[in-house]
């Protein structure tokens, strides 16, 4: 089976969000290879608190036990706009390092810098992201993701965002959109014109 991926941000030697991490990590582990015992993150990731200041990509690599742990420093990406892409197909409920069926939509992109995934109508993910949308009042994120990230279920703990289903139709109801993963925060504001979602 293809190796699965938790990608966690470590910032100025502080490891963020390892409670949603270890939840995830253990979940699949138990899911998909039977494993009973309950490791924990933070004890093989000590190491990343002797790097630099600043923001690492820290990714760990793993089946039934971590294969491999990876450093690399990390920049905010710059997304304006997303070229909607539909399938009813895709499946990414795991977060699989294996990431081809994504990259193949990705090359759909045109002219835009990201995808906006809509499966049977209703909008899913972008190609590395979890989506949140602004209606004038509060933030709203699909209620059935391609994956359920670690910082969109502490934003959902926090109620900071409100789960419900948003169809493709929906979208004139919003003035913009976010953009959230483990490594981007609302606050970071790697937001989108609706009118920068394009057919």
């Amino acid at each position: 089976m293809c190796r699965l991926l938790e990608t966690i941000k470590i910032k100025n030697r502080t490891i963020f969000n390892i409670q949603y991490h270890n939840e995830r990590f253990n979940r699949a582990r138990q899911e998909l290879f039977q494993c009973s015992d309950i490791l924990d993150l933070e004890e093989s990731i000590e190491l990343a608190l002797q790097l630099d200041s600043g923001m690492i990509k820290c990714r760990v690599l793993y089946r039934q036990e971590i294969e491999r742990i990876e450093y690399h420093p990390y920049g905010l990406p710059k997304i304006s706009s997303l070229k909607k892409v539909h399938t009813d197909n895709i499946d990414y409920s795991f977060k699989y390092e294996d990431r081809s069926a994504l990259i193949k939509l990705l090359s759909l992109r045109t002219s835009c810098d990201d995808i906006l995934i809509i499966k049977q109508g209703r909008i899913t993910d972008t190609s590395f992201c979890n989506i949140v949308f602004f209606d004038g009042s509060k933030w709203i994120t699909p209620r059935n993701p391609l994956l359920k990230g670690t910082k969109r279920a502490k934003l959902l703990q926090e109620h900071k965002i409100i789960e419900d289903d948003v169809y493709n139709t929906d979208l004139k109801h919003f003035k913009h959109a976010g953009l959230i993963n483990s490594m981007i925060d609302l606050e970071d504001r790697i937001w989108i014109d609706i009118d920068k979602i394009y057919e």
